[in-house]
């Protein structure tokens, strides 16, 4: 950030969230830099290229270059076009309810598939021992298994979904935030 930010409120406000995105970005399971860049995009208002990313962000080009990818794997980031331009430009999905099924979706492949998959093959490996403990294993097991089934097909009927249409109704179940 040079003088000429530190004196503009929007630019401080971006940069703040930007940071915060980052820091949120390992509790989802994102590295830090990767959020930061998915941040900076979703609040660009133009597509910005990877010289841009890294002057922002102050990170090298190979970090750069490797999180756009990785964004652009998820279908967080695209690839832009300019006609005339050599660079590439990237830009973020910015409709909040297509990035969170987006999100959700990714998840639901790297996450909650593979866990559900080992659930499983717990539960068929205990279904035939004997004995109070194995079958104690098991229901639990088989417990954990349907919630996690249950919770990968609400994440695939959200990340299925490309309207807003959920988005209200599963507030209106939820309720209003008391004040």
């Amino acid at each position: 950030m040079n003088d000429k930010d530190s004196a503009d409120p929007l630019a401080l406000a971006r940069d703040e969230f930007v940071a915060q995105w980052g820091a949120m970005g390992s509790a989802w399971g994102i590295n830090r830099t990767m959020a930061q860049i998915h941040a900076l995009l979703m609040t660009s208002d133009a597509p910005l290229t990877t010289d841009d990313v890294m002057a922002d962000l102050k990170i090298s080009r190979g970090n750069a270059h490797q999180n756009l990818r990785e964004l652009a794997g998820w279908g967080l980031v695209r690839s832009v076009i300019r006609k005339g331009e050599r660079k590439e430009f990237f830009e973020a999905e910015k409709d909040v309810w297509r990035m969170f099924c987006i999100i959700s979706r990714e998840r639901k492949r790297r996450e909650i598939e593979p866990a559900l998959k080992a659930l499983r093959a717990c539960e068929e490996q205990t279904r035939s021992l004997r004995g109070d403990k194995a079958a104690a294993f098991n229901r639990q097991i088989r417990a954990l298994s349907e919630f996690v089934g249950q919770a990968d097909t609400i994440l695939d009927r959200i990340s299925r979904s490309e309207g807003s249409s959920l988005l209200p109704l599963f507030l209106k179940i939820l309720g209003k935030p008391k004040n």
